[in-house]
């Protein structure tokens, strides 16, 4: 007899339906898997056959032919054991196929019959009503990651006798129901209060500016200057994800397997440090079956990059494409798939080999062959890309002793989500843009208009700092992002003034 079944599969973070065809006829007792299957589901017919016996049910000994269609797109993963087990069970007539066309089974069996929670729900719940899907089977644990999307059923069951009686009698079971109020927060990350930093003025204005505009940042200074400490300070001044942005982020989430047993939805914006020793692959995503990296898991959220001259200089390379575009695109033999990227960098680095030239505290070591070199690795169109560039200097010691803090974390995040309010009014016209940051050239010209004062200014800094086009561009959106938070329709003068200011490096040539 023959039965079929619906699954999914994940193509970058797109949802694409599979169906399983499983054929039970005469012949000797063997099982086939056509259909590309990788080494994760071919095994899948060991672990269903003893799931299927332990479980209590009739193994059939006769010839079993398994079809995963599409038959050119390359399968994937344990999550098919859950389809195949039901497959099986309805072709060989222990189960009620009545509801086999309409939803869709994902998860691994263990050798008892238990269901195992299975990495990319959420993405495959988000596109079941496009794949006509009613309803969708899973794992327990799976259950209030999948249930974040509204008008599906989804039903979470721990045991195959579970799911083979809710085929049977499907009028016992009701669907799972999110309670929004108990909704867990995946990552509780405790951030660090800006309120802790004494002193540096002129760092923590480019932090607030960097929040309030999604601007990429990197701070410049000798060790212990408080370059990290300021940098791990930014989340807290984020505002929070709306609902579509923590959609998107969870379904990433999901995809690289971080939400298995974990919850529904990431509520708070993701920040990711990853060490100077990270390839370029888990930088960016790759593998035989493309996976998110590092960049996918900051979207919405933070990079950071410490010690960021310490990186290989072709794994810092591989960030140039992403911070223009927010999305990256990885190609295989067989297929090529996009993940977003819109995130923003922050970064920090010691200004030379030794860490201390120009500090006024203690002298430099390095010769100036040995500074060219060490800035070598940091390639002009990636320098272009970051928006502000700070110098961050040691406090004197009576500085450290006496500075009183500044204002805590919860202050400056109001004037941020008050800045940012005011781009998305301006925005809500346009497409894909929610932060002055990611404004193109259109935009620019419409948003960033200037009186003859403020252009004289920034025509006569490009000729002194030799600045190209995109470092021009890179000005224009800082100073509307610093007028935003005055509460500011236009750009005057002094906020051109401040936003060249942030060009540390530039003035350094």
């Amino acid at each position: 007899m023959l039965a079929r079944v619906w699954s999914a599969s994940i193509l970058g973070i797109n949802a694409v339906k599979v169906g399983v065809e499983i054929d039970v006829s005469g012949g000797l007792p063997k099982i086939i898997v056509v259909g590309l299957p990788d080494t994760a589901v071919q095994e899948s017919k060991e672990r269903v056959k003893s799931a299927l016996k332990n479980a209590g049910f009739a193994f059939p000994l006769r010839k079993i032919v398994i079809n995963l269609t599409p038959a050119d797109l390359r399968k994937e993963g344990p999550s098919f054991d859950l389809p195949i087990s039901v497959g099986i069970l309805a072709a060989s007539e222990q189960i009620n196929p009545q509801l086999l066309g309409d939803h869709l089974f994902l998860g691994e069996v263990s050798l008892d019959g238990s269901l195992r929670s299975v990495a990319g729900v959420l993405p495959i719940a988000a596109a079941a009503k496009s794949l006509d899907i009613v309803g969708l089977i899973v794992p327990a644990n799976n259950v209030e990651e999948a249930a974040v999307v509204e008008d599906i059923n989804v039903y979470g069951f721990k045991h195959l006798q579970e799911v083979a009686d809710f085929l049977d009698r499907p009028e016992k079971y009701t669907p799972f129901q999110l309670d929004k109020k108990k909704d867990r927060q995946i990552f509780s990350l405790t951030i660090p209060d800006l309120k802790d930093v004494k002193g540096q003025s002129h760092a923590r204005r480019a932090l607030e500016i960097a929040a309030a505009g999604g601007h990429n940042l990197i701070f410049v200074g000798p060790p212990g200057s408080g370059k990290t400490m300021l940098a791990r300070r930014l989340p807290g001044i984020l505002p929070s994800l709306s609902f579509k942005e923590a959609l998107e982020v969870s379904q990433i989430y999901s995809v690289a397997g971080f939400l298995k047993n974990r919850g529904s939805l990431i509520r708070e914006r993701p920040f990711r440090s990853p060490h100077h020793s990270a390839s370029g692959p888990s930088l960016v995503g790759g593998g035989s079956f493309p996976r998110p990296g590092e960049i996918s898991l900051a979207h919405h959220g933070v990079l950071f990059l410490d010690e960021l001259t310490e990186f290989k200089r072709n794994v810092l390379e591989y960030l140039r494409q992403p911070l223009e575009d927010g999305c990256v695109t990885i190609s295989r033999t067989r297929q090529s798939v996009a993940f977003p990227a819109q995130f923003t960098l922050v970064a920090s680095t010691n200004p030379c080999p030794c860490g201390y030239f120009g500090d006024p505290i203690q002298g430099c070591s390095c010769s100036p062959r040995q500074r060219e070199q060490y800035w070598a690795k940091l390639s002009g169109p990636l320098m272009d890309r970051i928006d502000l560039q700070v110098a961050v200097n040691r406090l004197k010691p009576e500085e450290m002793i006496g500075a009183e803090t500044g204002e805590d974390s919860s202050s400056v995040k109001e004037r941020v989500i008050a800045a940012r309010d005011r781009a998305l009014h301006r925005f809500q016209k346009e497409t894909n843009v929610n932060c002055n940051a990611q404004m193109q050239s259109s935009q620019l010209r419409r948003f960033c208009q200037l009186d003859n004062v403020s252009r004289n200014l920034l025509e006569g800094a490009i000729r002194k700092l030799g600045l190209s086009a995109r470092a021009m561009d890179r000005i224009l959106k800082v100073s509307r992002t610093i007028a935003d938070l005055a509460g500011e329709e236009e750009i005057k003068s002094d906020r051109i003034a401040e936003a060249i200011q942030y060009r540390t490096l530039d003035r350094m040539q």
